[in-house]
């Protein structure tokens, strides 16, 4: 185990159960994530990683435990109060047809909004510093509907982040994203954490980005955590190929130092 446990915590997940109608995904669960860490979720598809995230965003309410944010069950805020304290980017969002780019955007500071006093000028700030953090200022005025899969995504993430929230959730935020704007995301996530102070979990399928870049790393198998703590304290080739079935070989990344996970493949012919 590392030092990350002795670090505060804001948002933690108690003996929780959490599930969707009769199939329970979790049972009895606890985690906390680290105050002022990058953390990142990995396993398998159908391990349980999203829907902790909703349950640690207030989507999900556990059917026994709780999750607790600020040392109070989260169900008990107000949601606008939640949403001033965590922002969140689901797996997969829908905008209304016809909005543009700087309006969806601008939906992010709605938590911020009083009733007397609306539009600000530090709501503008926010909207512009997100467009420009995320690369897309330059899309403002074309409708949502008309971008492509890794403009749309690049859109909801400037709205996450023009929300100005102390921690954000982010559920598979590379999606869709080639190659340059998905190490362009990891840095931004990165920089928000190690910069602003701010208190980073994503759902990650790339096991390499999450060793990079990530202080923290929660693996997860069958709706448990199986191991959690710094990538290079946890990740190995035993723990992979338990959480993923996948033999392989971890090296020494050579440009970040951290782990760098080889597969080996299943067909036999890269055998040593």
């Amino acid at each position: 185990m590392t030092n990350d446990k002795k670090l505060p915590v804001r948002l933690a997940a108690e003996n929780a159960t959490f599930g969707y109608e009769q199939r329970i995904i979790s049972r009895e669960l606890s985690v906390a994530i680290p105050d002022k860490s990058f953390t990142v979720i990995v396993g398998a598809n159908a391990c349980g990683k999203s829907t902790l995230l909703r349950a640690l965003s207030r989507l999900l309410k556990p059917r026994q435990g709780q999750v607790i944010l600020d040392g109070q069950s989260i169900h008990s805020l107000p949601a606008k109060e939640v949403a001033r304290r965590l922002g969140l980017l689901p797996q997969s969002s829908i905008a209304p047809d016809g909005i543009r780019v700087a309006d969806l955007i601008a939906r992010g500071r709605y938590p911020h909004q009083r009733l007397f006093q609306q539009w600000s000028e530090a709501d503008e700030t926010a909207v512009l510093e997100a467009m420009d953090a995320t690369k897309v200022t330059e899309l403002s005025d074309r409708l949502v509907d008309e971008l492509s899969g890794g403009q749309r995504q690049r859109v909801w993430v400037a709205m996450v982040l023009a929300q100005q929230t102390p921690i954000l959730l982010l559920d598979e935020p590379t999606t869709f994203l080639d190659i340059t704007h998905q190490i362009e995301l990891m840095e931004l996530m990165s920089d928000l954490n190690s910069k602003n102070g701010q208190t980073v979990v994503a759902v990650l399928h790339d096991l390499n980005h999450a060793c990079r870049y990530a202080s923290h790393i929660i693996a997860m198998r069958d709706g448990q955590v199986v191991a959690e703590g710094r990538p290079s304290d946890i990740i190995t080739a035993e723990l992979v190929e338990a959480v993923f079935g996948l033999p392989c070989l971890i090296i020494d990344d050579p440009v970040s130092h951290t782990p760098l996970v080889i597969p080996k493949g299943f067909s036999g012919r890269y055998a040593e």
